[in-house]
């Protein structure tokens, strides 16, 4: 197997976790406000990091820490226009919007990049975004405030996705993630106290969701994503995160005994078909396939 194989197998691991914090998170906000909920997350998990990675903090140059810190306001902010726009807008049409990454992170890199993606990804990404509105669209579509604001934040998980892959290629991937992080959590605090009445949580439950967010779906999966995105393109991350909300159905199916409706399973099924056609080389395919073939015969 390859390496950019391990690598896009190690980020639908990270899909597939983020895919189970929808009813986590769910459950957790639940006890508390929204910048609460996000200062206590990631400033532990934060802690955590910087404890059983602490030989890898020291190698963090300026330069580096900056970088992270760049990367963690993107994702603060990105997180932060999510949470803010849902409160005027529909959670289908939020999932919807937010899905637009996809088609976003191409024409991101197309532009600060110079990097043009191949067609087989613009047009798998096209068909997981058309797989995103069955899944996640319910009824008529129209820009308001809440939409315009999530539209903004996955324009900034679009560029989080780029800035990781930029700037890990010059520093430790993990203590890079670290960074970003617990910037997340420094910058939710100062929010929370302005904005919220902050609290501890208190209950088993509560702290269950906690704890599997904090280490799971926050530490391993950010310290996973910035690592193993250098062996694989923005384009490709942003196509197998959108498997994000099929696990999310799957979980809410298996924990809340939630259902896919018909709609909603033939989403799931675009999502997977673009996720194949943005992986393989069509052309390759078309071009070499009948060559092989009579090379093969013969012998």
């Amino acid at each position: 197997m390859t390496q950019r194989n391990k690598a896009n197998l190690a980020l639908l691991g990270v899909a597939m976790v983020w895919g189970s914090s929808f009813v986590l998170s769910k459950g957790s906000l639940e006890h508390m406000a929204t910048f609460n909920f996000l200062a206590l997350r990631f400033i532990l998990s934060g802690f955590i990091c910087c404890v059983l990675f602490y030989k890898n903090m020291l190698t963090l140059t300026k330069r580096n820490f900056a970088h992270g810190v760049i990367i963690g306001t993107v994702l603060f902010g990105a997180y932060g226009l999510w949470a803010y726009g849902l409160n005027f807008t529909t959670a289908s049409k939020s999932g919807f919007i937010i899905g637009f990454t996809v088609v976003l992170v191409p024409l991101i890199s197309a532009v600060i990049l110079k990097k043009m993606p191949a067609p087989a990804s613009l047009g798998g990404a096209l068909l997981a975004t058309i797989g995103l509105a069955f899944l996640s669209l319910e009824g008529g579509f129209s820009l308001h405030k809440g939409d315009l604001l999530t539209l903004a934040a996955a324009f900034m998980f679009a560029l989080h996705i780029i800035t990781i892959g930029q700037f890990t290629l010059t520093a430790d991937s993990i203590a890079l993630a670290v960074v970003q992080i617990s910037t997340v959590g420094v910058l939710s605090l100062p929010v929370t106290f302005l904005w919220e009445t902050p609290i501890i949580p208190t209950g088993a439950e509560v702290w269950v969701n906690l704890s599997i967010l904090i280490v799971f779906c926050t530490a391993v999966a950010y310290i996973v994503l910035n690592h193993m995105q250098k062996f694989t393109s923005p384009t490709q991350t942003a196509m197998i995160f959108t498997m994000e909300p099929v696990f999310a159905a799957l979980f809410a199916f298996l924990l809340l005994g939630e259902t896919l409706s018909p709609r909603s399973f033939a989403g799931s099924l675009l999502i997977l078909t673009g996720m194949i056609i943005s992986e393989l080389n069509w052309r390759k395919i078309i071009l070499y396939a009948p060559f092989k073939r009579k090379k093969i015969s013969r012998t």
